[in-house]
């Protein structure tokens, strides 16, 4: 629904004027930018068990990114004790709204993960700054993508193998099921192209 100038103003109060402007908030769109394609992957991955003996906490730091979709913030405030070793997990506290959630970890991850908090002083897993850690992604990155790329990547792969866009939004920790939609969107509107053209 599209208002003039005038007929934004004249909104009584502060939930209505709040309302239109999410109504006119474009809608998020993927493309290959934002994620890592294939090979990318394959070579980040590559990079960073190469490199895991020898820089392990930042390594460990963007294997658990890749493989849990949780954001730089998420990361940050990862605690010893938000490490399940009952169940080889990690407990993921939410930001922005989202939802907490426990996600399982490969057993080789969660070695590392393991390793990494026996290695840690601190009561948090990774006691280095935002900044500390883009600067660790620009080193590894294997493309000049942003280090949000690994929860898209995350996310993008978790739905092409399973299909279930309720188990991504449980993963993703969202709480609303549009946000997850973006994802299947996605994926079904590359995949039904591909088919369709080639």
């Amino acid at each position: 629904m599209s208002m003039d100038i005038r007929g934004y103003m004249e909104l009584e109060n502060d939930a209505e004027r709040v309302k239109v402007r999410r109504s006119a908030r474009k809608v998020y769109a993927l493309n290959k930018n934002k994620y890592l394609l294939d090979p990318e992957f394959e070579k980040l991955i590559y990079l960073l068990k190469s490199h895991l003996d020898d820089d392990h906490r930042n390594c460990t730091l963007l294997l658990l990114a890749l493989f849990t979709g949780a954001r730089a913030t998420e990361l940050l405030r990862l605690h010893k004790s938000d490490i399940n070793e009952y169940d080889s997990s990690v407990f993921i506290h939410g930001i922005k709204g989202s939802n907490d959630r426990e996600i399982p970890l490969h057993d080789w991850l969660f070695r590392a993960v393991v390793k990494e908090k026996t290695m840690q002083k601190s009561e948090l897993l990774f006691p280095i700054s935002y900044n500390r850690l883009r600067q660790i992604w620009q080193i590894y990155r294997p493309v000049e993508k942003k280090f949000h790329s690994l929860r898209h990547t995350f996310a993008i792969r978790l739905y092409k193998k399973t299909k279930d866009l309720r188990l991504l939004q449980v993963a993703l920790g969202h709480r609303n099921i549009a946000n997850t939609m973006v994802y299947a969107d996605y994926v079904y509107s590359q995949q039904e192209l591909r088919r369709l053209i080639l």
